[in-house]
């Protein structure tokens, strides 16, 4: 249990001593979370959880996150800032394909498995609700926008084509998967979104 500082103590905290943070533990730190949470869920993980499979001290964790809520948080961010490259190709369907095979790649994981711990409890943690479209979804959305605007400099986007849509149908086709059917987020599967769904809608004609 943490002990709150009396109200009535104004002494000013001394600095702390000894070894710099190893930003190298924070990323172990944050990959046991995700294990633990692709294993239990987001109401079983435990701090405690996260220690062991970690080897380190649950004192070590408490240093860098004051709550499990701060620990996923950060973790998310952190993830989508690593995992999700923009790809410049030059070609439309090239980098549609290249980003989307990436990200099947991302959600076939353990990160994958957590994201589907995590979308169940969204209705009851506002909190981490927030985060997870804020880092998870809007980075995803950031780069296929990123693709679509650099390919409608270039001509290959139809005037008044429903870019927003787009978007949204390329994201939501492997998160269905992900969530519901259970089929492999395969190459093949996403040749066929690029070329029947996406390209067609999109597509200079």
């Amino acid at each position: 249990m943490i002990l709150a500082t009396p109200a009535y103590s104004e002494e000013p905290r001394s600095p702390q001593r000894g070894r710099p943070r190893d930003a190298s533990r924070d990323d172990a730190l944050r990959q046991a979370a995700l294990e633990v949470m692709a294993e239990v869920g987001y109401r079983a993980l435990t701090m405690d959880a996260v220690a062991a499979r970690a080897r380190a001290g649950k004192a070590t964790i408490y240093r860098r996150w004051e709550s499990k809520l701060d620990l996923v948080i950060d973790t998310c961010t952190q993830l989508a800032s690593q995992n999700l490259a923009t790809p410049d190709t030059g070609s439309l369907a090239e980098d549609l394909r290249e980003f989307l095979n990436s990200f099947a790649a991302f959600l076939s994981g353990p990160i994958g498995k957590a994201a589907q711990a995590l979308v169940g409890e969204l209705p009851h943690e506002p909190e981490l609700a927030a985060a997870f479209r804020e880092t998870f979804l809007i980075s995803q959305r950031d780069v296929l926008r990123g693709i679509l605007e650099r390919a409608s400099e270039r001509g290959e986007i139809r005037p008044h084509a429903p870019l927003g849509m787009t978007v949204e149908l390329a994201g939501a086709a492997l998160i269905y998967r992900l969530m519901l059917t259970g089929d492999p987020l395969d190459r093949p599967f996403v040749d066929r979104v690029v070329d029947q769904v996406l390209m067609p809608l999109v597509g200079a004609q």
